[in-house]
């Protein structure tokens, strides 16, 4: 079955073009082109992705992607012309899993999509995970805290997912980066930043002072299962 994209931007050459190359890739497109029928579009068809601009003439991307996401986990790509980090960072916080920044390239757009979709349909089977309180069901992509479920994004879990894999092993930004979302460009290496700050808010009892994800100064991140596992300062 074709995998259903809705495709949301005012730029209808934008829309089109990447619409082109989502069917010549094999998936459905869908497309608004602002965030009211983008929202009335995501009720009726229940995409499997999400491409928003943050720029809509009606309702803020931003708003747009808040909503969807108090209904769904479906990964979201954002499009925005805005250069500013705290776009990037506002978008990240409400459950956006990936951006892209005008202009770009269709072709790497399709790209993000496709291993966005690969990444939350992974039918491999694994036993949970457990972190004191907190579950990891890697099988079933489930987090809860004393049975309560925790909402991640698909780029969260695959992040959290792939530290639990490999307890106490520290990972720089690159390597997190070319592994969770496929990328090799150093400038996206703060993508896994914002990323890793939104799981702390999430999972980590203190965010402030996280037991689970930890920093290693200078090199990058690791995962620590029992507070007696973590060796470092």
């Amino acid at each position: 079955m074709k995998k259903i994209i809705l495709v949301v931007d005012d730029e209808q050459e934008i829309v089109s073009s990447v619409s082109d190359y989502l069917r010549e890739a094999g998936c459905r497109p869908i497309s608004a082109f602002n965030g009211e029928s983008a929202l009335s579009e995501f009720r009726a068809e229940k995409p499997d992705l999400v491409i928003l601009d943050l720029g809509l003439p009606d309702i803020n991307g931003i708003d747009v992607a808040r909503e969807i996401r108090r209904r769904s986990r479906v990964p979201i790509i954002m499009l925005t012309a805005r250069s500013q980090e705290i776009d990037r960072i506002v978008g990240f916080e409400i459950g956006a899993d990936d951006y892209i920044t005008k202009p770009f390239s269709p072709r790497e757009l399709v790209l993000r999509v496709q291993a966005l979709l690969r990444r939350a349909s992974g039918p491999t089977v694994e036993a949970p995970v457990q972190i004191g309180n907190l579950v990891v069901d890697l099988s079933g992509r489930e987090v809860r805290r004393d049975g309560a479920r925790i909402d991640l994004t698909a780029t969260e879990f695959d992040l959290l997912a792939f530290l639990v894999r490999r307890p106490n092993h520290v990972f720089t930004r690159m390597q997190l980066l070319r592994e969770v979302q496929g990328y090799t460009t150093p400038a996206l290496t703060r993508n896994i930043d914002n990323h890793i700050m939104n799981l702390r808010r999430k999972i980590e009892p203190d965010p402030a002072a996280p037991r689970i994800i930890k920093t290693v100064y200078a090199v990058g991140y690791k995962l620590v299962l029992m507070e007696g596992d973590d060796h470092e300062n």
